[in-house]
């Protein structure tokens, strides 16, 4: 997980942000790649409520896609990062499908994240191959 994410633990704002989290629970979203993909802006957030959002924080959207889900099972951050290694190095390549473009989902639900058992997900906007 990003450096911003433990920060954002550090300093209370995760916590805020999850008692008005939705089924889905806090989301960490990858977007604004770079055209080099050196670059991202990583948001930590939660699906749009009907409560407005908290001080200082702001609504994005994000774009209607067809979406490859996958789940990370074990503590974080170590088996969401096997997942990530996981999709781009065995899943990519094996399918027929390629990274349609847009942001990148992590869906973490309201539990232990340091457990053995903690189930997550990665959500990543998928295309047919040409």
């Amino acid at each position: 997980m990003p450096q911003f994410w433990n920060e954002s633990h550090a300093n209370g704002t995760v916590e805020q942000i999850s008692r008005q989290a939705g089924d889905l629970g806090v989301l960490g979203v990858c977007m604004d790649f770079s055209s080099d993909l050196e670059k991202l802006s990583y948001v930590i957030g939660i699906e749009k409520t009907k409560h407005e959002p908290m001080d200082g924080l702001v609504e994005k959207e994000i774009p209607e896609a067809t979406w490859a889900v996958f789940e990370s099972v074990g503590a974080m951050p170590n088996a969401i990062q096997n997942v990530w290694k996981r999709i781009f190095s065995e899943w990519f390549p094996s399918t027929g499908y390629e990274h349609a473009g847009g942001p990148e989902i992590e869906v973490y639900p309201n539990s232990d994240a340091y457990s053995e058992g903690y189930r997550c997900e990665v959500w990543i906007p998928i295309k047919e191959k040409n």
